[in-house]
């Protein structure tokens, strides 16, 4: 192992609970012993996930957060022993890997909880909220410590919790701790006062006005958080280790506003003052660890952290907490391993928390041990599979269904929490397989039918492999990306496929009666009605390298377009956006974490933005715009950037019925749609 790594790797101690090493897996919710969003269970897939982890080197695990008031169908987590059953007589395959097992549990989502349009419908007609009340409560499951706005929805406001509510609670999460320690695990995680979830939204004053012994000081505010850890050890005795996930600060300036990275801002939530008193005091309470990040739901970007974000996002504030409490403390946000062991040396740290690396790869740890982090699969923050809660104007949480019920899921690893659905099963007849482009598509194609037993051949009509997500990949902050790129040249590499460079198929009945998997990708909308069109240049040309002026006009206000006007910025250009829909980032599939990060990013920094707004003319020295009224606009810019879209290029599959189409050649999606669609196709043949 690598010095620098070693302080990863010593055992510490919470309570009288010995870890071996400082590795902890922080909480997702979708990695649920107990199930998620759904009737509470012993879940399988879960126990696999949290098993694979424990296997591979952590040692600390949290699996996905419990309600203990479950939001489906109105279960008391507490009621339904035979789960627990299932869980002791588990419990010694996971103690056998030498990790260590805390399980969470969450008081609940308050004002934060993603509403859906589906539910806006449920909440705002009388007769179906009551008729499905007994399925799904929304006045109980959003309500708060005091009356304020859901995050997602204007539709369905937070009532006030009641303190025989707040009791209910209370007693839940001592039984449910309680049944938890019997059953053997070895501790548990209050959450939280964190993201500004339920217990958060009591300690906040700007959500909290209550004015009964749960609202006003200090003490009346952390109240709640502190009874419940007073009753788990009343439950459990004082040696049975409990820790609390808290945000360190809020980060938030007020209901659905956000403080970036080096903004100046007046702290709505809790500061760094507030927080060394209110840590204090819930160590006095009780806990014995502090599971630390920063952020709200209104600041989500701090708690999930995009790939704008800097590593170690949360690290400073950690270490600053660090001197005025007793009790250990965990750092969790886009830690980089090497910072994070270099602070555990410096004692100015005791865990490292990671999450979503697990997601990308459950074996990483393991891999850094060793000494082969080529081999890592990397997380590129990109939440497309495990967080992908969508929101922007008029809209709540933009999600399929299928993505709400099942979280935790990942964009590059199409295996993670589907193992029913997309597992290696070995051919017992391998064939040759013609794989037609040699982008993330072929490239995954090709790795799914090799380690399948089959003989892929990549035919890639550039120089090199990578297709459309070399450009994706090339701006300043995307260095996950890179390594992404780098992983997958690596597969293809290790494990000998043929690969042909610079050759152009022209049609697919050069290959015979050869199974062909298409993934040629997709190109750019031209918008050829546009006067002056050919003056723009297209999104990927300038990725590559085209070179622009000071004052660019970037067309499109999607994903794309957002993040060339970011880096833009992050250049010293000045970026203008032009944008038909009525808001930024206006699209399925881009978490609320990722898109706000960059839509508060651009009011900070007063870049202009003109929404419903078309272009008609690129000119010499500007843009010509109709905005929503119909006015025509002129907008002053060096140079003009087209970022409106993409269309299918398949090959054409005529003549054979062995060819499949795989990513953006068939629908453009994004990164998981790509992956995923190309495993799927590589299972088939």
């Amino acid at each position: 192992m690598e010095k620098q790594l070693e302080p990863l790797f010593t055992p510490w101690s919470i309570g009288n609970v010995r870890i071996k090493n400082r590795i902890v897996l922080t909480s997702m919710g979708g990695t649920d012993l107990f199930g998620w969003m759904e009737k509470n269970h012993f879940d399988k897939a879960g126990a696999h996930f949290i098993l694979q982890v424990a296997k591979n080197n952590a040692g600390l695990v949290l699996p996905g957060c419990q309600p203990v008031y479950n939001p489906m169908f109105g279960q008391w987590l507490h009621t339904n022993k035979r789960m627990y059953a299932d869980l002791k007589a588990w419990m010694p395959r996971f103690h056998k890997t030498g990790a260590k097992l805390f399980v969470q549990l969450t008081a609940g989502f308050g004002r934060s909880f993603t509403v859906s349009e589906t539910m806006e419908k449920l909440y705002t007609n009388k007769a179906l909220r009551a008729a499905s009340k007994p399925v799904m409560d929304l006045d109980r499951i959003t309500a708060s410590a005091s009356p304020s706005p859901n995050r997602w929805s204007d539709k369905v406001p937070s009532r006030a919790l009641s303190v025989e509510e707040i009791r209910e609670l209370i007693a839940s999460f001592a039984k449910s701790a309680k049944l938890l320690q019997d059953a053997g695990v070895d501790g548990v995680e209050v959450h939280a006062v964190h993201e500004g979830y339920l217990l958060d939204q009591f300690a906040l004053k700007y959500v909290n006005h209550r004015t009964d012994e749960y609202g006003g000081s200090l003490e009346n505010r952390y109240r709640f958080a502190a009874e419940i850890v007073q009753a788990i050890k009343r439950a459990c005795g004082r040696d049975f280790p409990v820790s609390l996930r808290y945000s360190v600060i809020s980060r938030t300036k007020g209901f659905r506003r956000g403080a970036l990275p080096g903004e100046e801002y007046e702290e709505a939530g809790r500061d760094m003052e507030e927080s060394i008193l209110a840590a204090k005091f819930l160590q006095d309470a009780g806990y014995d660890m502090l599971n630390c990040d920063n952020g709200t739901y209104d600041a989500w970007y701090w708690s999930h952290p995009p790939i704008y974000m800097p590593e170690n996002c949360n690290l400073e504030d950690v270490e600053a907490l660090k001197p005025h409490v007793s009790i250990p403390l965990v750092c969790a946000g886009r830690m980089d391993p090497r910072k994070a062991a270099e602070a555990i040396a410096q004692g100015k740290l005791d865990g490292a928390g990671f999450a979503r690396n697990f997601l990308a790869d459950q074996e990483w740890v393991t891999k850094l041990m060793d000494g082969r982090e080529d081999e890592i699969r990397p997380c590129i923050l990109c939440h497309n599979g495990c967080f992908n809660m969508a929101h922007y104007k008029g809209v709540p949480n933009d999600q399929d269904l299928s993505d709400s019920l099942a979280l935790s899921r990942c964009a590059v690893n199409a295996e993670v929490m589907q193992w029913k659905k997309h597992r290696i099963v070995r051919t017992e007849e391998p064939k040759t397989v013609a794989v037609i482009g040699g982008g993330i598509g072929g490239m995954e194609a090709a790795r799914v039918l090799r380690l399948r037993g089959h003989r892929p051949v990549i035919y890639e009509k550039s120089r090199e492999l990578g297709g459309t997500f070399i450009a994706a990949a090339s701006a300043s902050y995307k260095g996950r990306l890179k390594e992404l790129l780098a992983w997958y040249r690596k597969q293809i590499e290790d494990l000998q496929i043929e690969v042909n460079c610079g050759y152009e198929v022209k049609t697919v009945r050069e290959f015979g009666d050869v199974p062909i998997i298409i993934a040629t990708g997709s190109t750019p909308v031209i918008l050829r009605k546009v006067r002056g069109y050919e003056r723009m240049i297209e999104a990927c040309d300038y990725l590559k390298g085209a070179e622009v002026g000071k004052k660019v006009a970037v067309i499109g206000g999607g994903l794309t377009g957002c993040e060339i006007a970011y880096e833009l910025c992050l250049q010293g250009k000045e970026p203008v956006i032009v944008e038909m829909k009525n808001d930024l980032i206006a699209q399925k599939g881009v978490c609320l974490a990722n898109s706000s990060y960059l839509r508060e990013f651009f009011a900070w920094k007063k870049i202009p933005v003109y929404l419903e707004t078309t272009l008609t003319e690129v000119k010499s020295g500007g843009i010509v715009c109709l905005n929503a009224l119909g006015e025509e606009i002129t907008i002053d810019c060096d140079s003009v950037i087209g970022a409106i879209g993409y269309l299918p290029t398949p090959l054409s599959a005529e003549g054979t019925d062995k060819a499949q189409l795989v990513g953006d050649c068939k629908q453009v999606g994004n990164l998981r749609t790509v992956i995923w669609s190309a495993y799927e196709a590589a299972m088939k043949v």
